[in-house]
């Protein structure tokens, strides 16, 4: 037996360090306590959640490796990055509250006096090895350690579009703090966090960081780093409050009745931070297409009058089988068909959710492919994919499509 222990001791240690730990101790246990998890693993809002692409393996591979498709996943030109990013989010906000899109579901929220990222990456790719895996489509638009002084790094889940090892290990050796959800701290303490730089909560879990109130909020969607995917950490969507401000990111997450009640409980918000990417018919329960996007921001804020939704979750990394600029066409075309707020900036385009004003052109327009028939003179459409197949979730939109989880797992 002490040969088998010795071999196994051998893989673990030739396994890469993005991999992490799984949880243990009174982690686990505490993970074990928790009322959300139950029969070996944490259970998702509304009931079972397809986590692998639905039907033939081989189908899916067939769409993804099409090598006449394939092209149309990726922008033609350079993704406009904000030139100003770093003199512009030097001067405070005007209002109160400013959100910096960095790119995917990286964002950087300046509340009330105080500075939250959400899921940092900085890495070039999404994967655990530094030569393969989803490779990032445009540049960041400015580096890590440019940002400045940051009060809590929050984490939605462990996939490595979200919680991306060199920028935990970067932002280790500041002064801030890290709320994750329960479980993710261990892989924070493999890479260097101290325990007592750790706010690690469960699902309706609230903690404090300076005039800050952070609470964890349920999401529809799954976990995994390793060859085994355990369920053993939990993925969140968090609520931001702070005296005047709070905010709401999604994380990933599928369209569930469950946002309505986060609304009614912790909103209306100045902003949502909502994941409208990534998403398939081949994995319809965990990420949602820009419909189920807007219908979850309407949910949250009761209605299309509330603060702006900030569309998360794309046009960084191709993780999914739709056209690079569908998310974006959705995202567009949802808000005009609901008659809401959506704010389109370029990554790294501060903008401030209570101004008059937000960003709102289709910039990605100039550097993807032109679908069939041109872009739609008012916004809506998409090549095959959000605002023309996926309309089923607005009122008065026609039926269909839905979500995904990541090739890898990405996230």
């Amino acid at each position: 037996m002490s040969g088998f222990r010795s071999l196994s001791s051998g893989l673990r240690a030739l396994q890469p360090a993005a991999f992490g730990v799984d949880p243990s101790g009174e982690r686990l246990a505490r993970i074990r306590r928790s009322p959300h998890f139950k029969d070996g693993v944490f259970q998702n809002p509304g009931g079972f959640a397809r986590t692998r692409p639905s039907g033939s393996t081989v189908e899916f591979a067939k769409v993804f490796f099409d090598k006449d498709q394939r092209p149309r996943r990726a922008p033609e030109g350079r993704i406009p990055v904000h030139p100003t990013t770093l003199a512009d989010i030097s001067r405070p906000p005007a209002t109160g509250l400013r959100l910096t899109w960095m790119g995917h579901s990286s964002v950087l929220a300046e509340i009330d006096g105080h500075r939250v990222l959400f899921d940092p990456v900085w890495g070039e790719r999404c994967s655990p090895i530094p030569f393969a895996g989803p490779k990032r489509l445009h540049p960041v638009p400015l580096p890590l350690a440019a940002l400045g002084p940051v009060d809590v790094v929050v984490i939605s889940h462990d996939h490595y579009d979200h919680l991306d090892m060199p920028s935990i290990k970067a932002l280790a050796g500041t002064d801030t703090l890290f709320a994750v959800p329960l479980g993710v701290g261990a892989h924070l303490e493999h890479w260097g966090v101290s325990a007592d730089r750790l706010r690690e909560l469960d699902w309706h879990e609230t903690t404090k960081v300076g005039g800050l109130t952070l609470t964890a909020t349920p999401a529809r969607h799954f976990c995994g780093r390793g060859l085994r995917n355990t369920q053993h950490t939990l993925w969140a969507s968090w609520v931001v409050a702070g005296e005047e401000h709070r905010v709401f990111h999604s994380g990933d997450t599928g369209y569930f009745e469950g946002f309505k009640d986060i609304g009614a409980e912790h909103g209306p918000f100045d902003a949502t931070m909502i994941q409208i990417g990534a998403y398939s018919d081949f994995w319809p329960d965990i990420h949602m297409t820009p419909e189920e996007g807007m219908r979850a921001h309407l949910d949250l804020q009761g209605g299309p009058s509330a603060g702006p939704m900030l569309p998360i979750h794309w046009a960084t990394f191709n993780l999914a089988t739709h056209a690079w600029a569908d998310p974006g066409e959705g995202s567009l075309a949802a808000a005009r068909r609901a008659g809401s707020r959506v704010a389109l900036p370029r990554p790294g385009e501060p903008f401030e959710p209570t101004a008059e004003t937000v960003p709102g052109e289709p910039w990605w327009r100039g550097v993807a492919a032109v679908p069939a028939g041109g872009w739609p003179a008012d916004g809506v459409g998409g090549e095959t994919g959000p605002a023309t197949d996926t309309a089923r979730d607005i009122p008065g939109a026609a039926p269909e499509g839905t979500g995904e989880p990541e090739i890898v797992p990405a996230g």
